[in-house]
């Protein structure tokens, strides 16, 4: 009988599981927030002029390409990292005003949630980006895709390399992710599918990538993670 050999490369074993308790402290390289902020502007949306939210700011990975494309950004995480950034529970705080735009990388756990509210908070459209994985499961599509389908899925033609508490710029995963994005004015109730188009190394800066930190184990999402 021959011997089965288990494939147990860099790109295979770095996948993303995480405690149900856990921060879930991948931070978003800044060449893929680019990505969607170009994307956003090819569809004629004038972003320049508008206002978006990150309710997941971390270290500022997202905030700061944001910065780049949108007029202003409002910036805040349920756990202070030490970047400035508002202390708030983006789930459960009720005052949370109305933006034009939402952006972020949310808990996976809690992503269905963070779409929810952001829905309910942002005048023309929310953008995600979320394993590829999370458009499977009877629970998301019936408590959230059914009723409320994203505009597009985006995926990428390159991988986007997400590691735990801070972001490298080699590093191999197994872990697909695409982009989920709403548009409030369409009407259709289809999500359609394009690809992001290699843009990597266009997109890329050096300064970038900080040193290295250390990531932070425990959630202050507290009773929310019980009630999952």
């Amino acid at each position: 009988m021959k011997e089965v050999k288990t494939n147990r490369s860099n790109a295979v074993v770095q996948k993303r599981v995480e405690p149900k308790i856990s921060l879930d402290d991948f931070p978003t390289p800044p060449w893929a927030t680019r990505s969607v902020c170009e994307w956003l502007e090819q569809k004629g949306i004038d972003i320049a002029n508008m206002k978006v939210r990150e309710p997941a700011a971390n270290r500022g990975h997202m905030v700061k390409p944001l910065s780049e494309y949108f007029r202003e950004v409002e910036g805040s995480d349920i756990h202070d990292y030490g970047y400035g950034f508002p202390v708030r529970n983006f789930v459960t705080e009720e005052d949370f005003s109305e933006v034009d735009f939402t952006i972020t990388n949310p808990p996976f756990i809690l992503a269905k949630d963070f779409v929810e509210k952001a829905l309910r908070t942002s005048k023309i459209g929310v953008a995600v980006i979320v394993r590829l994985a999370f458009i499977e499961g009877k629970d998301r599509y019936n408590n959230l895709f059914k009723e409320k389908p994203p505009s597009y899925l985006l995926q990428y033609v390159e991988r986007v390399g997400m590691c735990k508490g801070t972001i490298k710029k080699d590093v191999s995963t197994a872990t697909a992710y695409c982009w989920l994005v709403w548009l409030k004015d369409d009407d259709s109730g289809e999500c359609k599918i394009n690809w992001i188009e290699p843009c990597r190394e266009r997109l890329e800066r050096d300064d970038d990538y900080p040193p290295e930190t250390v990531s932070p184990e425990i959630s202050n999402y507290g009773n929310l993670f019980e009630e999952l």
